[in-house]
């Protein structure tokens, strides 16, 4: 096992903390989508300048401005409507901090790629676990000239973390670089900016348990009435008491509407959120809330009826499914989707392929899903792979993260839990010990296939390999044990199998035992060690 890579042991994935629900407010009347809209830009442009102070506090941050931000911006809407805002602003700046280290990460390991092959002589082969020199001078001076880009890109990015500067886009960065595509993004100048007023409005509110309905700001009853506390600014627009505009449209929760009602009877917190979708001109109501730990089963549990094990590629989930012992136990199965296109059409994708594998989990009366815990963060670089365009983009396209977030919730609330191993190695070791053993002319086996069952073995705890290597032919014990055997203390492991009851020899009882002595040996190598052998003399002759 010289060179390898120590593997991490598996272990049970945590279970969702949230949930998140949505119903469609329909028959609105041109009142109520105009309060919206007010209501909307209104706080919309209070987010952003809060955003802009906090992100001018940086690493000066402290309670003490934050509540003075507060208070600012209580004057100009409420209290709660304030306490949402500020901590609206607080998670983006943290995720903005996050995709920062994130940036810096990738950015050390071009550096250290580029170096490594810098250092080399031109045209020096390369290994498995590291490329080799460059194959021209021209190219090693342009990837000099790109190391010292990524050196000083590195410099910048280290410098504004330490002085926590961070660089947020209310509306999102990549909507407002379509400000500059707009012939590729097949909008127009008005449709852009409906889009991105739009995604920078801000209508929603936080939770407070033992409030009424969950709710103040945005409180929706059990009749799905919905209501909203607007700012003192719109107070003029209110319809109902205390500065409060009803929707004419109700709220219905489809999916999960019992769990919801059950919250709001009980007025514990619920969040809400409301959103325009300008490509359908719908508007929509989010309720999402928090769930309280829930303890992860123990992994012999896990274990106890099987796993599937499920390899994650480009284009498809190919899963297999194995016994508690890991033997592979029928045919595989593969759950395609389709990746190409917007980024509604490949969640979907990704859903549906998920409900199909979860289902069959299901069927198949399996406690426990396996599939690798995977990141790319150091692999999409493209100094890692050179000019392989289409690999990074094959690695770069599947949506590690969303996948592994969308499976856990997904695979809870079906009683499933999630299994998640080491990624090292397994696609090889499954193709060479499973591929061609379980190919038959009416099984088609690829490599993901095998991949699947090593998977799946991993999480089981087993080794990949399908039996342990025999010992040398001319002597049992030069090379030591087998690498897969019994635990040390099993009783019976370095003993003689017992002859079976129903194919035992006549003269063999049950128990092992013969029923008489056996016969003396005729032959000179089954002779007593005390007896000598003399040799006739008359054999010999002249």
């Amino acid at each position: 096992m010289g060179g390898l890579r120590e593997l991490a042991a598996p272990f049970v994935a945590l279970g969702p903390c949230g949930v998140a629900i949505r119903d469609r407010l329909k028959h609105l009347t041109s009142q109520d989508e105009n309060v919206l809209r007010l209501v909307g830009e209104h706080q919309g442009a209070l987010a952003s300048r809060d955003l802009r102070a906090r992100c001018a506090d940086g690493l000066e941050h402290s309670k003490e401005t934050w509540a003075s931000r507060k208070r600012d911006l209580t004057a100009q809407s409420s209290s709660r409507i304030a306490g949402a805002i500020t901590k609206a602003t607080h998670d983006q700046w943290a995720l903005a901090r996050r995709c920062q280290a994130a940036h810096i990460r990738n950015l050390e390991a071009g550096i250290g790629t580029l170096r490594h092959r810098l250092s080399l002589p031109i045209g020096a082969p390369g290994t498995k676990r590291a490329a080799g020199g460059y194959r021209s001078k021209g190219e090693w001076f342009h990837k000099s000239r790109r190391l010292a880009a990524l050196e000083a890109r590195h410099d910048a990015a280290v410098r504004d973390r330490q002085a926590g500067r961070v660089r947020v886009v209310r509306g999102g960065r990549r909507l407002l670089n379509t400000r500059h595509h707009l012939t590729q993004a097949r909008l127009t100048e008005e449709q852009w900016r409906e889009r991105w007023e739009a995604e920078r409005w801000f209508i929603a509110a936080d939770g407070e348990s033992g409030k009424r309905f969950g709710n103040e700001t945005i409180r929706v009853t059990p009749d799905g009435e919905v209501s909203i506390k607007l700012p003192a600014p719109l107070a003029h627009l209110a319809n109902t008491r205390h500065g409060r505009y009803t929707l004419t449209s109700t709220a219905a929760f489809a999916h999960r509407g019992q769990e919801w009602a059950d919250r709001i009877t009980a007025n514990r917190s619920v969040a809400y959120r409301i959103h325009l979708d300008t490509d359908r001109c719908r508007w929509y109501l989010t309720a999402s809330w928090q769930r309280p730990a829930v303890r992860t089963i123990p992994l012999a549990t896990a274990r106890a009826r099987g796993m599937i094990g499920v390899d994650t590629n480009a284009d498809h989930f190919a899963a297999y499914q194995l016994d508690q012992h890991g033997n592979p136990v029928g045919d595989p199965h593969r759950f395609p989707y389709d990746l190409s296109g917007s980024a509604g059409h490949r969640d979907a994708q990704i859903r549906h392929a998920l409900t199909r594998l979860i289902n069959w989990a299901k069927q198949a009366g399996v406690a426990a899903i396996g599939i690798e815990d995977l990141d790319f963060t150091t692999e999409k670089t493209r100094e890692k792979h050179g000019r392989r365009k289409r690999f990074r983009q094959l690695i770069s396209g599947i949506p590690t993260g969303k996948l592994k977030a969308r499976l856990v919730s997904m695979a809870a609330e079906q009683g499933l839990s999630i299994v998640a191993v080491d990624p090292a190695y397994t696609s090889m070791w499954g193709a060479q010990h499973w591929q061609k053993p379980l190919a038959t002319p009416k099984r088609k086996m690829s490599r993901h296939d095998a991949a699947g069952i090593a998977i799946g073995r991993r999480a089981l705890g087993h080794p990949i390999r399908r039996r342990a290597a025999p010992p040398p032919h001319d002597r049992r014990d030069r090379a030591g044990h087998r690498t897969a055997q019994a635990r040390p203390g099993t009783r019976g492991r370095d003993g003689t199998r017992p002859p079976a009851t129903d194919h035992a020899p006549r003269d063999v009882q049950p128990n092992g035992t013969r029923k008489r002595e056996p016969s003396a040996s005729n032959t000179v190598r089954d002779a007593p060690s005390t007896h000598r052998w003399v040799l006739d003399s008359l054999m010999h002759t002249g």
